[in-house]
């Protein structure tokens, strides 16, 4: 008797070539140079206790508000963390920036110091900078 599986069924009917052709250019797996460098900023905080959620709110907005600011910053995604494995780390979000120069020259940008200036004291944070 023959099993019939996702796998097998894709295959003999030809979804899975059709499905790889749905794949906007970028997205899914694709090695080597066929797929173009892309860098990422990740962040997570842990607040400190008196931190309120009016400072929590402010801190989504503005750090979201950094894109169209910072120039080649082209995704933001920010939020409440909602794993259980985060140790503590209630909030996060990861940036997509369009080279390395501009993941580069993101610390030291005007409106990303400005943020800073009033966020560091609220919160103990770990950094990541990926090329993906």
């Amino acid at each position: 008797m023959h099993t019939i599986t996702r796998r097998t069924l894709m295959r003999d009917s030809g979804l899975a070539v059709s499905a790889l052709t749905l794949i906007p250019a970028g997205l899914g797996m694709v090695s080597g140079e066929d797929r173009p460098e892309r860098f990422f900023h990740a962040f997570a905080f842990r607040w400190k206790p008196d931190v309120s959620e009016t400072q929590k709110d402010k801190a989504a907005r503005e750090i979201a508000a950094l894109q169209g600011q910072i120039p080649g910053l082209l995704e933001t995604h920010v939020g409440t963390n909602i794993s259980p494995r985060g140790k503590g780390y209630g909030f996060g979000g990861i940036m997509l920036f369009k080279d390395k120069a501009s993941l580069d020259a993101y610390p030291d940008h005007p409106a990303h110091q400005t943020l800073l200036s009033w966020l560091v004291p609220l919160i103990d944070a770990i950094e990541l900078d990926l090329r993906a």
